[in-house]
């Protein structure tokens, strides 16, 4: 095959990364949506609010399923094939739902086709990205790929929150469908395959480095299971799952889903109330990004139970807050800070864990057990609201979670040896 060179030499690496952040912004505005969506299609369809979170719980859900498997796709049939026709399977599942007049529909196109093709553009593809393109710094730029997805949210609630006040929801879908429209090409023109692909190593590689055996084109679904049959005999992988799915069900699946509503139950406008999560993704960046810069430094675990705990405690405090804007503006920063740190020092653990080619995969299993979590918020805090008229109970029981997973993250064995493929 010819090689076809790019410019930059071995710092093409993080024109591939930029190129992979700018598809986690679309699969991010994509997976917040449905939090936008929620009291605009209350009022134009009269769905309640359960069936409208069951269909973001199975996104979400399917969201996190799809993960393993598109890290084993990737590996085989590419990841810029992958990458691509996720995009635009996203682009044309929301853009059919603009169409829908029945919850199945929205279940369908939202909760099935969009869960799909999202899942294959999410943490394992930042994972792949990073352990296929980077040597050095592999910590840092997981922690900026993790970012992309507080920063699609900064990006796109509060604009979409404007467009459904003013527009109602469909024009919210027909933006997010012409952006993962919009991002498919991009991805394809500019992610190579390997960086052997376009004549060069990965950034930080030595002379000696030498490029890791390919897959095969028919052992996807294979490796994907394999994988995880050789990290479920282990303690290390039940842990840091157990822990990634209280950290979906405390961030995606709950606050994603339901502070938006939450808000409006206590008097806030739909546009303030995204405005507060697009806080929440501001310092999410910057914190996120710090948590990679840790990661290459300091203990994983201790960093995941400070993390763990941190969030348990400002869920709690939250429903008992005054909801000034002074006391809601210090949780969005002090939460946002927190909100996915958890990712690098859990893609670490994994990593040494399980090596460099069964770490991605086993990630993606990992990062699974987050959307399970989310999903269980997702519909678990929608059925508490119906039942009780609030969140209160909700709130509390997912602050105790994070502590749960806060000492979980300290039973996690310190030393730990790749398992052979």
């Amino acid at each position: 095959m010819a090689v076809i060179r790019r410019p930059f030499g071995r710092n093409y690496a993080f024109v591939v990364a930029g190129a992979t952040f700018l598809a986690l912004l679309a699969a991010a505005g994509l997976r917040a949506a449905p939090g936008v969506l929620i009291l605009p299609l209350e009022k134009s369809f009269g769905w309640d609010r359960g069936s409208i979170s069951l269909a973001a719980a199975i996104g979400i859900f399917l969201y996190g399923l799809t993960g393993p498997f598109a890290a084993a796709l990737m590996q085989s049939f590419g990841v810029r094939r992958t990458v691509s026709l996720a995009l635009v399977l996203m682009a044309v599942s929301t853009g059919l739902s603009a169409f829908m007049t029945q919850s199945w529909h929205y279940v369908a196109t939202w909760g099935v086709l969009a869960g799909f093709g999202s899942g294959a553009v999410a943490m394992v593809l930042g994972a792949t990205i990073v352990n296929r393109w980077f040597v050095a710094r592999r910590g840092l730029m997981l922690g900026l790929l993790t970012a992309a997805t507080a920063t699609g949210s900064l990006i796109f609630l509060p604009a979409m929150a404007f467009i459904a006040e003013h527009g109602g929801w469909r024009p919210v879908v027909l933006t997010v469908a012409a952006v993962a429209a919009i991002m498919a090409p991009i991805a394809w023109l500019l992610i190579p395959e390997r960086p052997a692909d376009i004549g060069h190593k990965p950034f930080g590689a030595g002379e000696d480095w030498e490029e890791p055996p390919r897959g095969s084109a028919t052992n996807a679904l294979a490796g994907a299971f394999g994988a995880l049959a050789r990290a479920g005999k282990t303690r290390t992988f039940w842990l840091l799952f157990l822990g990634f799915f209280i950290c979906g069900l405390t961030t995606n699946g709950l606050i994603g889903v339901h502070m938006i509503a939450f808000c409006g139950d206590r008097g806030m406008p739909e546009v303030r109330a995204a405005g507060l999560l697009a806080l929440m993704g501001l310092f999410d960046l910057f914190g996120t990004t710090a948590s990679g810069w840790l990661t290459d430094r300091y203990d994983p675990r201790k960093l995941l139970f400070v993390y763990y705990a941190l969030r348990g405690l400002s869920l709690i405090y939250l429903p008992y807050s005054d909801f000034s804007i002074v006391s809601l503006s210090v949780f969005a920063v002090f939460y946002g800070l927190d909100w996915i740190a958890t990712v690098p020092p859990t893609a670490r653990l994994a990593s040494q864990a399980f090596g460099d080619r069964d770490g991605p995969i086993v990630f993606g299993w990992i990062a699974a057990g987050h959307q399970l979590g989310a999903a269980t918020a997702a519909v678990g805090a929608g059925m508490i609201r119906a039942a009780q008229g609030q969140y209160l109970q909700a709130f509390v029981l997912a602050g105790v979670a994070g502590l749960i997973a806060a000492g979980a993250s300290l039973l996690i064995r310190r030393e730990v040896k790749a398992m052979a493929a």
